[in-house]
């Protein structure tokens, strides 16, 4: 009945006899002396409800709320304020595996409308549930890409990837064995010269990585490149922000075999940096090959729909060493928080919103470059994020900017910031940026 009451004085001692010793020191002899802590926790005294709320109302004012102009792979996308509500139902909140489906069910609902949804905006037949964030979901791509490709281990990277995102397929790569060749970018998008030149050369590789919209915010033509790819028997990945593909075109529509990105821009608060979730889509002869579980629907004993876990890639259920991945956190209650947004917003809601960040972006890139102290860096077609550069000292810039409550974008070179806009900028906020801008 009190579960989180801690236990009384009497509960201790009868712990402690039931295992033989006569104190809690006595239990932890064994721990060398010198490394005991003996002081004092620093902690508060005892406190009421209301004295505890008054206390962290006060730490709380001690952060500073900037109106958030910076991306880079984190946005500061709406929140409906019913998701937060429905996500603490008993039924849903936990993040852990439904491995029972006969009391798992509402997990195992949304897991199986999560995985809906991903496909249709990705174009994929197939998706899973399970990745932590966009960066490790691509790492597992590439490691389902190479363990598909059988006797090819190379895999082509576009240098014009989230470098945070190139840094994690990296250490995946190094301890898995598998040889990653950077493709050049050229003029902010990648080098299609480059690319048919290492496909020649390579006579065959495992996979070819590319991001869209890139990490300077570009929206690259990767028109006949999943055919160059195919022709040397490899796979393409495609990393895509999830929210941009509601108006850009879908990976399959490109060509590519894996979609994979992150989840956090589905009304995810950016929350110091997680928990997010990440998403990844395939073709479905590659279902086989992909980590995590895939939720199915099915019917019981007495006809009623029913969902199960049909297919479980892990460590856990087949041989270690047969395994495509050991990724083994759910990570299911942010893709509940996905998919309650995407259910909320529907299709026209995700439209709008992606419209709305594209016109805010190109509103703020050309109010940037009026100034004259701006210059745009690639001059691309670009969709709620650009690169400029600027003809003063970024980083004096920047403080300015944060002293008077903006987070100015993010420094991506010398000389240069890249900026992001979504829907919930105004005008009003843009418009209070390039005022200081311009006394710059």
């Amino acid at each position: 009945m009190f579960k989180y009451f801690p236990h009384t004085p009497s509960d201790l001692q009868a712990m402690l006899q039931k295992v033989g010793v006569g104190s809690l020191d006595d239990l932890y002899a064994e721990v060398p002396e010198q490394i005991r802590f003996r002081g004092d926790y620093q902690l508060p005294e005892e406190m009421s409800e209301l004295e505890v709320r008054q206390l962290f109302e006060q730490l709380g004012r001690q952060n500073r709320q900037l109106t958030c102009f910076a991306g880079a792979g984190v946005y500061d996308h709406y929140t409906p304020a019913v998701i937060p509500q429905l996500l603490s139902r008993s039924e849903l909140l936990t993040s852990y595996t439904p491995y029972q489906a006969e009391i798992s069910q509402g997990t195992l609902h949304y897991i199986f409308e999560y995985q809906s949804m991903m496909a249709e905006l990705t174009g994929m037949d197939i998706s899973n549930a399970s990745m932590y964030d966009g960066s490790t979901a691509t790492a597992e791509a590439v490691m389902m890409a190479v363990a598909a490709g059988k006797k090819q281990n190379t895999v082509l990277v576009s240098e014009t990837i989230d470098p945070k995102t190139l840094a994690v397929v990296r250490t995946y790569a190094h301890f898995h064995g598998i040889d990653l060749v950077m493709i050049p970018a050229e003029d902010g998008v990648t080098s299609r010269q480059a690319l048919n030149d290492q496909l020649s050369k390579l006579n065959g590789v495992a996979a070819v990585l590319v991001q869209q919209p890139n990490f300077y915010g570009i929206v690259e033509d990767y028109s006949g490149v999943a055919d160059a790819i195919h022709a040397q028997k490899g796979l393409f990945i495609m990393n895509s922000v999830a929210a941009d593909l509601a108006v850009l075109r879908t990976p399959a529509e490109w060509g590519a075999d894996i979609a994979v990105g992150d989840g956090q821009s589905l009304g995810i608060p950016m929350q110091w940096g997680g928990p997010y979730v990440g998403y990844m889509c395939c073709t479905e002869k590659l279902i086989r090959k992909m980590p995590g579980r895939i939720v199915g629907r099915t019917q019981d004993s007495r006809g009623q729909r029913a969902f199960v876990l049909t297919l479980q890639a892990r460590e856990q259920h087949i041989r270690r060493q047969k395994a495509t991945s050991n990724i083994c956190s759910n990570q299911s209650l942010m893709a509940l928080w996905a998919t309650v947004y995407m259910a909320l917003m529907g299709r026209q809601g995700l439209k709008e919103a992606a419209e709305l960040s594209y016109a805010g972006a190109h509103y703020l890139c050309d109010k940037l470059t009026e100034t004259g102290h701006f210059r745009l860096v690639y001059d691309k077609p670009f969709f709620n994020e650009f690169v400029v550069s600027y003809d003063g000292d970024v980083d004096a810039l920047q403080r300015r900017c944060t002293d008077n409550g903006f987070f100015a974008g993010v420094k991506v070179a010398d000389g240069q910031l890249m900026f992001a806009v979504t829907e919930k900028r105004t005008k009003e906020e843009i418009d209070g940026l390039i005022a200081l801008m311009h006394n710059a």
